[in-house]
């Protein structure tokens, strides 16, 4: 799918000169979005912004303050398998 946003020429410009293509941050913030909201899952993302590594994906969610939740239920529930297994 291919998405067209119209912005001022003016604009447009200076949004390009300022931080990169400015089709690459719009498809960024969206994906971000999306992710945030549940929409996406990480493998998605990393497909959608053609990321090679979850590395990369994880690099990226930092740089953009995205952080997954993790709760002390996970923690302990983590804990509890790792304590299983021997650890």
């Amino acid at each position: 799918m291919e998405v067209t946003v119209r912005i001022p020429d003016d604009l447009a410009s200076r949004m390009n000169a300022t931080s990169g293509e400015i089709s690459r941050r719009a498809l960024e913030a969206l994906a971000i979005e999306e992710y945030r909201n549940h929409r996406l899952t990480r493998p998605e993302l990393r497909r959608l912004l053609a990321f090679e590594t979850s590395y990369e994906l994880d690099g990226f969610l930092k740089a953009h303050q995205v952080f997954d939740d993790y709760s002390l239920a996970d923690f302990e529930r983590e804990r509890e398998a790792l304590k299983s297994l021997g650890f």
